[in-house]
Protein backbone atom coordinates (compact mmCIF):
# COMPACT_ATOMS: atom_id res chain seq x y z
CA UNK A 1 0.00 0.00 0.00
CA UNK A 2 2.50 2.42 0.75
CA UNK A 3 4.22 1.62 -2.23
CA UNK A 4 0.92 2.57 -4.20
CA UNK A 5 0.46 5.34 -2.37
CA UNK A 6 3.82 6.84 -3.23
CA UNK A 7 3.10 6.03 -6.79
CA UNK A 8 -0.39 8.28 -6.53
CA UNK A 9 1.48 11.13 -5.19
CA UNK A 10 4.08 11.22 -8.44
CA UNK A 11 7.61 12.30 -6.80
CA UNK A 12 9.51 12.08 -9.95
CA UNK A 13 7.06 14.53 -11.12
CA UNK A 14 8.33 17.29 -8.26
CA UNK A 15 11.24 17.95 -10.41
CA UNK A 16 9.05 20.51 -12.08
CA UNK A 17 8.64 22.55 -9.02
CA UNK A 18 12.57 23.65 -9.39
CA UNK A 19 11.77 26.41 -11.56
CA UNK A 20 10.51 28.29 -7.99
CA UNK A 21 14.75 28.58 -7.69
CA UNK A 22 14.72 30.16 -11.32
CA UNK A 23 13.87 33.51 -10.39
CA UNK A 24 16.23 34.04 -7.53
CA UNK A 25 19.36 32.24 -9.68
CA UNK A 26 18.77 35.03 -12.32
CA UNK A 27 18.57 37.75 -9.94
CA UNK A 28 22.01 36.58 -8.37
CA UNK A 29 20.57 35.49 -4.90
CA UNK A 30 21.30 32.02 -5.08
CA UNK A 31 24.02 32.70 -2.08
CA UNK A 32 20.80 34.81 -0.18
CA UNK A 33 20.43 31.80 2.45
CA UNK A 34 16.80 33.89 3.73
CA UNK A 35 16.39 33.71 0.06
CA UNK A 36 17.39 29.95 -0.62
CA UNK A 37 15.05 29.23 2.73
CA UNK A 38 12.10 31.00 1.17
CA UNK A 39 12.40 29.46 -2.03
CA UNK A 40 12.96 25.78 -0.53
CA UNK A 41 9.67 26.45 1.13
CA UNK A 42 7.96 27.07 -1.66
CA UNK A 43 9.28 24.39 -3.57
CA UNK A 44 7.67 21.71 -0.68
CA UNK A 45 4.34 23.77 -0.47
CA UNK A 46 4.25 23.31 -4.91
CA UNK A 47 5.23 19.58 -4.43
CA UNK A 48 2.17 19.17 -1.69
CA UNK A 49 -0.31 20.70 -3.80
CA UNK A 50 1.02 19.70 -6.94
CA UNK A 51 0.70 15.82 -5.47
CA UNK A 52 -3.08 16.63 -4.37
CA UNK A 53 -3.57 17.68 -8.12
CA UNK A 54 -2.65 14.25 -9.25
CA UNK A 55 -4.55 12.27 -6.53
CA UNK A 56 -7.64 14.00 -8.08
CA UNK A 57 -6.40 13.79 -11.73
CA UNK A 58 -5.77 9.97 -10.77
CA UNK A 59 -9.38 9.49 -9.26
CA UNK A 60 -11.48 11.12 -12.38
CA UNK A 61 -9.36 9.50 -14.98
CA UNK A 62 -9.48 6.09 -13.51
CA UNK A 63 -12.03 4.55 -15.98
CA UNK A 64 -10.00 6.00 -18.93
CA UNK A 65 -6.90 4.82 -17.69
CA UNK A 66 -8.18 1.15 -17.27
CA UNK A 67 -8.01 1.04 -20.99
CA UNK A 68 -4.97 2.62 -21.46
CA UNK A 69 -1.66 0.38 -22.49
CA UNK A 70 0.21 2.21 -19.97
CA UNK A 71 -2.00 4.45 -17.83
CA UNK A 72 -3.87 1.01 -16.49
CA UNK A 73 -1.10 0.59 -14.18
CA UNK A 74 -2.01 3.44 -12.05
CA UNK A 75 -2.76 3.08 -8.44
CA UNK A 76 -6.19 4.34 -8.64
CA UNK A 77 -6.80 2.96 -11.97
CA UNK A 78 -5.46 -0.70 -11.14
CA UNK A 79 -7.31 -1.15 -7.62
CA UNK A 80 -4.21 -0.66 -5.66
CA UNK A 81 -5.73 2.23 -4.20
CA UNK A 82 -9.24 2.99 -3.70
CA UNK A 83 -11.13 6.37 -4.50
CA UNK A 84 -11.70 7.51 -0.91
CA UNK A 85 -8.07 7.08 -0.18
CA UNK A 86 -7.05 9.27 -2.81
CA UNK A 87 -9.76 11.82 -2.35
CA UNK A 88 -8.41 11.72 1.27
CA UNK A 89 -4.86 12.14 0.64
CA UNK A 90 -5.92 15.31 -2.16
CA UNK A 91 -7.11 17.67 0.54
CA UNK A 92 -4.26 16.68 3.31
CA UNK A 93 -1.90 17.37 0.60
CA UNK A 94 -3.67 20.55 -0.35
CA UNK A 95 -4.10 21.44 3.15
CA UNK A 96 -0.22 20.65 3.91
CA UNK A 97 0.80 22.96 1.16
CA UNK A 98 -0.99 25.55 2.08
CA UNK A 99 0.00 25.24 5.61
CA UNK A 100 3.73 24.69 4.87
CA UNK A 101 3.87 28.19 3.18
CA UNK A 102 1.53 30.02 5.53
CA UNK A 103 3.68 29.20 8.16
CA UNK A 104 6.90 29.77 6.73
CA UNK A 105 6.00 33.62 8.11
CA UNK A 106 5.33 35.30 4.10
CA UNK A 107 4.25 38.52 4.84
CA UNK A 108 2.18 38.98 1.84
CA UNK A 109 -1.03 37.66 0.64
CA UNK A 110 0.29 37.00 -3.02
CA UNK A 111 1.96 33.42 -2.43
CA UNK A 112 -0.97 31.57 -0.86
CA UNK A 113 -3.18 33.41 -3.51
CA UNK A 114 -0.83 32.23 -6.55
CA UNK A 115 -0.63 28.97 -4.63
CA UNK A 116 -4.75 27.93 -4.24
CA UNK A 117 -4.84 29.88 -7.84
CA UNK A 118 -2.22 27.03 -9.28
CA UNK A 119 -4.87 24.22 -7.04
CA UNK A 120 -8.34 26.07 -8.80
CA UNK A 121 -6.53 25.93 -11.63
CA UNK A 122 -5.78 22.23 -11.77
CA UNK A 123 -9.05 21.38 -10.75
CA UNK A 124 -10.71 22.71 -13.22
CA UNK A 125 -8.41 21.42 -15.63
CA UNK A 126 -8.82 17.94 -13.99
CA UNK A 127 -13.08 18.57 -14.23
CA UNK A 128 -13.44 20.33 -17.59
CA UNK A 129 -10.50 21.78 -19.22
CA UNK A 130 -8.64 18.94 -19.99
CA UNK A 131 -11.53 18.00 -22.27
CA UNK A 132 -11.04 21.20 -24.73
CA UNK A 133 -8.34 21.10 -27.18
CA UNK A 134 -5.68 23.56 -27.32
CA UNK A 135 -6.81 25.15 -23.96
CA UNK A 136 -5.49 22.10 -22.14
CA UNK A 137 -2.24 22.45 -23.11
CA UNK A 138 -2.44 26.19 -22.57
CA UNK A 139 -3.40 25.85 -18.86
CA UNK A 140 -1.19 23.30 -18.42
CA UNK A 141 1.46 25.95 -19.36
CA UNK A 142 0.60 28.47 -17.17
CA UNK A 143 0.81 26.13 -14.19
CA UNK A 144 4.40 26.34 -15.11
CA UNK A 145 4.57 30.32 -15.02
CA UNK A 146 2.49 30.38 -11.63
CA UNK A 147 5.80 28.23 -10.62
CA UNK A 148 7.85 30.76 -11.77
CA UNK A 149 6.17 33.47 -9.90
CA UNK A 150 5.60 32.17 -6.56
CA UNK A 151 9.39 31.35 -6.29
CA UNK A 152 9.62 35.42 -7.55
CA UNK A 153 7.03 36.39 -4.47
CA UNK A 154 9.41 34.42 -2.35
CA UNK A 155 12.16 36.09 -2.72
CA UNK A 156 10.89 39.21 -3.45
CA UNK A 157 11.96 39.45 -6.98
CA UNK A 158 10.63 41.04 -9.72
CA UNK A 159 10.40 38.67 -12.55
CA UNK A 160 10.94 39.57 -15.98
CA UNK A 161 8.52 39.94 -18.62
CA UNK A 162 11.13 37.44 -20.61
CA UNK A 163 11.42 34.45 -18.06
CA UNK A 164 7.89 34.37 -17.86
CA UNK A 165 7.29 34.08 -21.92
CA UNK A 166 9.90 31.97 -22.17
CA UNK A 167 8.69 29.62 -19.79
CA UNK A 168 5.02 29.63 -20.95
CA UNK A 169 6.44 28.71 -24.62
CA UNK A 170 8.77 26.20 -23.64
CA UNK A 171 5.61 24.15 -21.36
CA UNK A 172 3.74 24.96 -24.36
CA UNK A 173 6.33 23.13 -26.68
CA UNK A 174 5.95 20.01 -23.85
CA UNK A 175 2.94 19.53 -23.27
CA UNK A 176 1.98 19.21 -26.81
CA UNK A 177 4.62 16.58 -27.67
CA UNK A 178 3.26 14.89 -24.88
CA UNK A 179 0.11 15.20 -26.73
CA UNK A 180 1.41 13.41 -29.56
CA UNK A 181 1.39 10.17 -27.82
CA UNK A 182 -2.21 10.42 -26.97
CA UNK A 183 -2.50 11.08 -30.99
CA UNK A 184 -0.28 8.00 -31.80
CA UNK A 185 -2.73 5.66 -29.50
CA UNK A 186 -5.97 6.89 -31.68
CA UNK A 187 -4.69 6.86 -35.00
CA UNK A 188 -3.04 2.92 -34.45
CA UNK A 189 -5.63 1.95 -32.17
CA UNK A 190 -8.47 4.27 -32.58
CA UNK A 191 -8.35 4.78 -28.49
CA UNK A 192 -9.32 8.55 -27.66
CA UNK A 193 -7.59 8.99 -23.61
CA UNK A 194 -9.28 12.10 -23.89
CA UNK A 195 -12.10 14.11 -25.60
CA UNK A 196 -9.59 16.57 -26.68
CA UNK A 197 -7.58 13.58 -28.37
CA UNK A 198 -9.86 13.63 -31.14
CA UNK A 199 -8.92 17.28 -32.04
CA UNK A 200 -5.19 16.67 -32.38
CA UNK A 201 -3.49 13.93 -35.32
CA UNK A 202 0.20 13.71 -35.75
CA UNK A 203 0.27 15.91 -38.25
CA UNK A 204 -0.90 18.85 -36.81
CA UNK A 205 1.26 18.51 -33.80
CA UNK A 206 4.42 17.78 -35.62
CA UNK A 207 3.57 21.31 -37.60
CA UNK A 208 2.21 23.20 -34.45
CA UNK A 209 6.06 21.45 -32.47
CA UNK A 210 8.01 22.93 -35.39
CA UNK A 211 5.91 26.66 -34.64
CA UNK A 212 6.77 26.18 -31.03
CA UNK A 213 10.46 25.58 -31.28
CA UNK A 214 11.04 28.23 -33.93
CA UNK A 215 9.48 30.94 -31.96
CA UNK A 216 10.82 29.56 -28.81
CA UNK A 217 14.59 29.57 -29.78
CA UNK A 218 14.39 32.84 -31.96
CA UNK A 219 12.73 34.62 -28.75
CA UNK A 220 15.33 33.25 -26.69
CA UNK A 221 17.95 34.47 -28.95
CA UNK A 222 16.47 37.95 -29.03
CA UNK A 223 16.45 37.71 -25.28
CA UNK A 224 20.06 36.81 -25.03
CA UNK A 225 20.92 39.58 -27.58
CA UNK A 226 18.63 42.42 -25.28
CA UNK A 227 20.94 45.27 -24.33
CA UNK A 228 18.87 45.23 -21.26
CA UNK A 229 19.64 41.92 -20.27
CA UNK A 230 23.42 42.15 -20.92
CA UNK A 231 23.31 45.12 -18.49
CA UNK A 232 21.93 43.02 -16.15
CA UNK A 233 24.12 40.24 -16.09
CA UNK A 234 26.89 42.90 -16.97
CA UNK A 235 28.16 40.73 -20.07
CA UNK A 236 27.80 40.35 -23.83
CA UNK A 237 28.36 36.25 -23.84
CA UNK A 238 24.37 35.44 -22.73
CA UNK A 239 24.07 34.65 -26.29
CA UNK A 240 26.32 31.19 -25.57
CA UNK A 241 23.39 29.79 -23.66
CA UNK A 242 21.54 29.54 -27.00
CA UNK A 243 23.55 26.71 -28.37
CA UNK A 244 22.45 24.50 -25.97
CA UNK A 245 18.68 25.56 -26.36
CA UNK A 246 19.17 24.67 -29.76
CA UNK A 247 20.69 21.46 -29.22
CA UNK A 248 17.83 20.81 -26.60
CA UNK A 249 14.84 21.00 -28.64
CA UNK A 250 15.88 19.81 -31.60
CA UNK A 251 17.35 16.36 -29.67
CA UNK A 252 13.25 16.61 -28.16
CA UNK A 253 12.28 16.92 -31.50
CA UNK A 254 14.22 13.81 -32.49
CA UNK A 255 12.83 11.79 -29.61
CA UNK A 256 9.42 12.80 -30.01
CA UNK A 257 8.90 12.47 -33.92
CA UNK A 258 11.64 10.46 -34.55
CA UNK A 259 11.84 7.77 -32.17
CA UNK A 260 8.42 8.52 -30.82
CA UNK A 261 8.41 8.38 -27.33
CA UNK A 262 7.56 11.48 -26.28
CA UNK A 263 5.47 10.65 -23.03
CA UNK A 264 5.99 12.36 -20.32
CA UNK A 265 8.37 15.25 -20.60
CA UNK A 266 9.95 14.42 -17.04
CA UNK A 267 10.37 10.84 -17.99
CA UNK A 268 12.24 11.80 -21.53
CA UNK A 269 14.90 14.39 -19.19
CA UNK A 270 15.61 11.92 -16.88
CA UNK A 271 15.97 8.73 -19.15
CA UNK A 272 17.78 10.84 -22.16
CA UNK A 273 21.61 11.96 -21.27
CA UNK A 274 21.83 14.14 -24.00
CA UNK A 275 18.74 16.00 -22.29
CA UNK A 276 20.81 15.99 -19.17
CA UNK A 277 24.31 17.53 -20.88
CA UNK A 278 22.11 20.48 -22.50
CA UNK A 279 20.42 21.71 -19.23
CA UNK A 280 23.84 20.96 -17.37
CA UNK A 281 25.49 23.72 -19.95
CA UNK A 282 22.94 25.84 -19.73
CA UNK A 283 22.86 25.89 -15.86
CA UNK A 284 26.93 25.93 -15.90
CA UNK A 285 27.17 28.95 -18.79
CA UNK A 286 24.59 30.69 -16.95
CA UNK A 287 26.20 30.43 -13.45
CA UNK A 288 29.58 31.37 -14.58
CA UNK A 289 28.26 34.94 -16.24
CA UNK A 290 26.02 35.45 -13.32
CA UNK A 291 28.14 34.65 -10.03
CA UNK A 292 31.83 34.92 -11.73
Amino acid sequence: MTTSVLRLLRPAQWIKNLLVFLPMFFDGRMTDKHCLLMSGVAFVAFCCVASSVYCLNDVKDAEADRRHPVKHKRPVASGAVSTGRARGLMWCLMALGMSVLLCAGVHSWIPPVILFGYWILNVAYCYRLKQVALLDVMVVSLGFVLRILLGAEMCDVLPSPWIIVMTFLIAMFLAVAKRRDDALLMQKEGLAVRRASECYNVEFINVTLGVLASVTLVGYILYTLSSEVMLRFGSRNVYLTAIFVLAALMRYLQITIVFQRSGSPTDVVLRDRFLQLCVIGWLLTFSLIIYL
